[in-house]
């Protein structure tokens, strides 16, 4: 299960006999030439118990606004062994407006799993200090109609910055999570 799949852009990177894209259907997000297989209605996922071996969520995370009733609701769709890997921001700008709700740390993430019957397998984060600074500032500033120009410049000097930085990773921009079911 693809949980919060939009248009599935990761289908391709999974060799599955079955890829089930699921979705909610709510303001702050069109769901316009998405490729939905089932709309879910934000508290139950309609499949039977232990169904999928495996889930996949990215960037939904923060959309979800009961997100430890919605985990239970995941781990009752998967088997026993199942793996769930997610991945959700810690540093970005709001977005999907008026449904984005929250930001995660690690430690967040890692209590959410466990007290929901997961073993955590896996925390990483992507980014540091400094490519998250430099983010933040390209969202700021981005104009429109220089993107072209103005995207790679200010990815070009991010880069470099990170080169001659020793950054730290407390901040950050996203999580990744690799948890299997108790």
């Amino acid at each position: 299960m693809d949980f919060g799949c939009g248009k599935k852009p990761y289908q391709s990177l999974f060799n599955v006999d079955e890829y089930i894209g699921v979705d909610f259907d709510g303001e702050g997000h069109s769901h316009k030439d998405e490729q939905i297989d089932v709309f879910y209605d934000g508290k139950h996922l309609p499949f039977p118990d232990n169904h999928f071996d495996s889930v996949f969520s990215s960037e939904v995370f923060e959309h979800v606004f009961n997100l430890e009733e919605i985990v239970l609701e995941i781990k009752r769709t998967m088997k026993k062994g199942g793996i769930i890997m997610i991945t959700c921001p810690f540093v970005w700008y709001e977005h999907e407006i008026p449904n984005d709700y929250a930001r995660y740390t690690q430690f967040a993430l890692k209590h959410l799993f466990e007290k929901s019957g997961f073993e955590v397998i896996k925390i990483d984060k992507t980014g540091n200090a400094t490519l998250s600074i430099f983010q933040l500032i390209h969202f700021y500033f981005s104009p429109k109609i220089l993107s072209f120009i103005f995207t790679p410049l200010i990815n070009i000097v991010a880069l470099g910055v990170n080169k001659l930085i020793k950054s730290k990773k407390t901040l950050y921009l996203n999580n990744i999570v690799i948890a299997k079911k108790i």
